[in-house]
Order: C-alpha cells, then structure tokens, then sequence
C-alpha cells in the first residue's frame, strides 16, 4: 500500500504509543517535529511521532497555487467553504496510517490523532469516524469544517478530546474553536477547551499542556 509520506520520529524502545500529528496549509510533515523533544512520556511509553506530508494541489483561495494542503478552500468565508470530498480522502489516508501502527503493534486505544488548523479538520473527521477506539485526539487552531455530513462512530463517543486556540488567531478565528467544542459537547462528547493568548501558532505554555495531555491519556 501507498501511504502519505511521513516524517518519523522514533522512541529508544520499541514503540507501544503513536502520535499522527497533520500540519497546516502551505507546511509539511516538519513543522511540529520540533515540539517532540518537549514532550515526555510517561514510564513504560514510548511513542513513535508520525508527520505525514500533505500532497501538493491547487488551493482556489491562493489564487489557485499548488502547495501542500489537505484540501481545497474555495472560501474564507466565516462558513469555511471547503472541499470535502478532498477533506474525507485525506481522512482516509490518515486511516491508512492508523492501520499501519496497528499492524506495527501499537494498539488502537494508544493511537492519538492530532492537527494544526488544516490539518485538524481531517483530524477530526478520521478521529470521529475511525472503526477503532482511539487514545485521543488533539485539535489546535483548527474547525469541525464537516460538522454537516459527519459519518460518527460509535466506538470513539467517548475518545478524549483536546481542542486548543488562539485568543487572537486572525486565520482561524477563536469562534470557530469554540463552535467545534460546542458542537462536540450537545454531540454528547466530553471534550476540553483551552484559550491562549496568541495568533495562528504554538505557544510555550500551550506545549506545556499538551505534554500533561499526552502523559494523562498515554497513562
């Protein structure tokens, strides 16, 4: 099988955790290999960080350049017009990579998907609709951009949840943030909601936070 190219990270040990991490538009699998020397597993996990490289295609709001995204935006509207039918293959794919940690012995529950922006609208989708429990999934800066045509699954309605935005993101607005979380809790999901004060980025303390995320559902 073909999958999404991937920048690796590997643990001393053999892994028994995995983390998928997808970037944002214009980025690639690079971006947050960075924060992994901030991260600290718990004893007994050994996480292997997986950073796929979204493939170049033309996105309508860039004046139609080819870059590297997950899918098309056509809009930036409020409303974030995307293509969706782009949105669920790369979901797909990001399935394709679940599939391949289990086949490499990590167990579904120790799987967390995580994406920035972009990148954590098909987080969403292929966390939310994975035939396997999960060990989380991690949001940031991002929005349930297929909030209307969902597919839930009922094995992840109680999948951990961490969605994290920027008080002052002028990309994503916070808003957005908050409609996912908000969707999500009336959906029946138990997801938390943390504020930075930042733009469209990571911030120290905010990796702080995802590093008592990881250790809490890596347990």
């Amino acid at each position: 099988m073909a999958y999404l190219p991937c920048v690796e990270i590997e643990p001393e040990q053999s892994a028994n955790r995995s983390v998928i991490w997808l970037h944002g538009l214009g980025a690639d699998g690079n971006d947050f290999a960075p924060i992994v020397p901030h991260l600290q597993a718990p004893e007994g996990a050994f996480v292997r960080y997986v950073f796929p490289h979204a493939p170049q295609i033309p996105v309508t709001i860039n004046g139609g350049m080819r870059m590297p995204a997950w899918y098309d935006i056509l809009s930036m509207s409020i409303e974030r017009q995307v293509d969706s039918e782009q949105l669920r293959a790369s979901a797909k794919a990001v399935g394709e990579l679940i599939q391949r940690e289990l086949e490499r012995g990590v167990k579904a529950k120790h799987i967390v998907v995580a994406g920035f922006s972009q990148g954590g609208a098909v987080a969403y989708e292929a966390a939310l609709t994975s035939p396997q429990r999960l060990g989380g999934l991690l949001a940031l800066s991002t929005y349930l951009a297929t909030h209307d045509s969902i597919k839930l699954s009922a094995e992840n309605r109680q999948l951990p949840i961490l969605i994290q935005h920027g008080s002052q993101d002028p990309v994503v607005p916070e808003a957005l943030g908050k409609l996912a979380y908000n969707w999500l809790c009336d959906a029946g999901y138990a997801a938390d909601y943390q504020s930075f004060a930042m733009q469209h980025q990571v911030c120290p303390e905010q990796i702080v936070a995802i590093n008592q995320w990881l250790q809490h559902v890596f347990r």
